[in-house]
């Protein structure tokens, strides 16, 4: 999924029931992929995976990695450092909850931060969005003579 767009957020968590933060990044059952806006929050797609055991085993790490493909942070209870170095490679934050949480909360939480009170890597994010979007221009305005 690569939303990379200059309205929202492109945001992940880990789930096992599509309604809690519930789940250990490396052996999370399902990735809930959301576009969210100050004022809107859509589910864009839910990527499933087998059952996995928390064994340290970096193989099924490849397939949650590249589900993110222009996810800019995902929330989960836990995530090993191997993993979180990946991420953050590929431009994802990882956000480590220290108890459970409705996804709608923290849906909401987000909402609140990009206009009242934006996280870091909010604001990372913005300064890439805003960057891209110059580069963009830049190319743009470039004579185009053959």
């Amino acid at each position: 999924m690569d939303q990379q767009n200059h309205e929202g957020l492109s945001v992940a968590f880990a789930t096992a029931d599509l309604n809690r933060v519930d789940q250990h990044f490396g052996t999370a059952l399902k990735l809930a992929l959301y576009r969210i806006t100050p004022e809107t929050a859509k589910l864009m797609e839910v990527v499933a995976f087998a059952s996995e055991e928390m064994d340290g085993n970096e193989a099924k790490l490849p397939a949650r990695l590249n589900a993110l493909s222009g996810i800019q942070a995902v929330y989960c209870m836990a995530v090993g450092g191997s993993a979180a170095r990946q991420l953050i490679a590929g431009g994802t934050t990882p956000i480590r909850l220290d108890e459970s949480m409705r996804i709608e909360t923290l849906i909401s939480e987000i909402q609140h931060k990009m206009t009242h009170d934006p996280a870091p890597w909010m604001n990372w994010v913005k300064r890439k969005q805003d960057k891209e979007a110059c580069d963009f221009e830049e190319v743009l305005n470039e004579s185009w003579e053959e």
